[in-house]
């Protein structure tokens, strides 16, 4: 009878080890946030877990050195870049608890068991999106915000 309590509170011993091992990822997991700069610096954003956009400041100078278009391709851009800081920091969280052949990043995409066959998309081409270069129109130096204003007062 002793053999079966040792056994039993030896389980009970490991349950509580694992559980507060899990306890300890969750919140380091709740933790988690990544960020990231534009080349420029005109761009900063936050990302808190699972890659959620916490924060967004853009500089005086965001507006006069790109156009519309630009900017908010530089601001998606900066924040994948947070959002890929960010899923780091949780594949290093997840990998503690997981067994050595297991991938995070596939744990968290939710293909771990899946073939690549199984989880890509089967969509038809789409044609290739123009993308615009910041240094683009080399002949229009003046702001678009500048030109906006120009145009109100005239």
């Amino acid at each position: 009878m002793d053999d079966h309590r040792a056994q039993v509170e030896e389980l009970l011993a490991d349950y509580r080890r694992s559980r507060e091992q899990l306890a300890t990822v969750q919140r380091e997991l709740a933790a988690v946030s990544g960020e990231a700069s534009s080349p420029d610096g005109t761009v900063r954003a936050v990302v808190g877990p699972g890659g959620k956009l916490a924060g967004l400041e853009l500089s005086e100078l965001a507006y006069r050195r790109h156009r519309p278009e630009q900017l908010a391709e530089l601001i998606v851009r900066t924040v994948a870049a947070a959002a890929a800081s960010a899923a780091e920091d949780t594949y290093k969280a997840l990998s503690t608890v997981l067994p050595a052949a297991a991938d995070p990043a596939a744990l968290v995409a939710g293909t771990a068991d899946l073939a690549p066959a199984e989880y890509e998309p089967q969509v038809a081409q789409q044609p290739a999106r123009r993308r615009v270069d910041d240094d683009e129109d080399n002949e229009q130096r003046e702001s678009w915000l500048d030109s906006e204003l120009i145009n109100r007062r005239v």
